[in-house]
């Protein structure tokens, strides 16, 4: 029963801090780039806002586009769920396997594709097409640079990961480490539509990749979308952080360690999401044509690991 408090601890810290975790990240760039900003809390006002409207289904939609920001949630808060973000001394344990985890991940994003082709219209279909091509490049890119922290424990189980670096912390300065972590933090740039991959803070339609997708929800819908978005940017700086850093993690599910824990990892997602918004100012966007040369290296660094993992175990 602790366990699955836990698990729900972990769906509540993450639905209800990654607004907070745009909000700063915003509020940074903002401040960086000469602005006062709007503050830390308004990605929750805009929440607030878009759920008290009336819901708005375009004219010709099926039901692809009304039932991919719900898909998106979901698939969200089961992976919020069941990856150990808090502790690795879960029942929900033996369900965050690294497969299932990317697959329920990507599952949200091609729902909202689909979404996006279902509208009919061209800024629809060309984020969509734009973003099946980033998410075949970084799939792959995501698995196998999680692959290669499983070899030198015999397990695809991300608490089996998590729990081998908590016994061997020598473990997170070895090559292996550092090159995975290098692939799998261009791959969450990619998937999470970040600079220099697309900027989420432009409408220019040549550029546009995930607000060409949902330009045409509004309302709840919306909402749905965009706190979804938020907390697929928590979970993936949050994977980033337990996977190649989890101290902090509680190894018992007591009120004590759990509470270090979320502070512990409210920290870390922080301390990432930050570093990532102050890059984002010194960083301009790539052209279309060059994220996968991007991607393709970031798949051969996790490669790379992959071959260091059998070499130097």
């Amino acid at each position: 029963m602790t366990g699955v408090l836990v698990a729900a601890l972990q769906v509540v810290v993450v639905a209800g801090g990654s607004p907070l975790l745009v909000g700063a990240m915003r509020q940074v760039r903002a401040r960086l780039e000469g602005r006062a900003g709007p503050g830390v809390a308004q990605p929750w006002r805009d929440l607030r806002k878009l759920l008290r409207k009336e819901p708005l289904t375009p004219r010709g939609t099926t039901e692809v586009f009304r039932l991919a920001p719900v898909l998106l949630m979901a698939t969200t808060l089961v992976v919020a769920a069941v990856v150990p973000f808090l502790t690795n001394a879960t029942p929900l344990g033996p369900v965050a396997d690294l497969f299932a985890v990317v697959a329920l991940l990507s599952l949200g994003a091609v729902a909202l594709a689909l979404a996006g082709i279902d509208t009919g219209t061209a800024f629809g279909g060309m984020g969509a097409s734009r973003e099946v091509t980033i998410i075949a490049l970084v799939e792959p890119t995501l698995l196998v640079a999680i692959f290669a922290l499983s070899v030198r424990v015999g397990s695809t189980n991300l608490g089996d990961i998590v729990t081998s670096t908590l016994h061997d912390p020598a473990l997170v300065i070895s090559p292996v480490s550092l090159l995975a972590a290098l692939a799998f933090a261009v791959a969450i740039i990619a998937e999470t539509g970040r600079l220099p991959v697309d900027n989420p803070a432009t409408h220019l339609e040549l550029t546009m990749v995930h607000e060409a997708m949902v330009l045409e929800y509004a309302g709840p819908d919306l909402a749905l979308v965009e706190w979804a978005s938020a907390m697929r940017l928590a979970v993936f700086l949050g994977l980033l952080a337990n996977l190649f850093a989890p101290w902090g993690i509680a190894s018992l599910a007591g009120p004590l360690p759990v509470a270090v824990a979320v502070a512990a990892l409210a920290g870390k997602v922080a301390v990432l999401g930050l570093a990532l918004a102050v890059g984002e100012v010194f960083m301009a966007k790539l052209r279309l044509f060059r994220v996968p040369e991007l991607l393709a290296g970031s798949f051969l660094l996790a490669l790379l690991a992959v071959a260091a993992s059998y070499f130097l175990a």
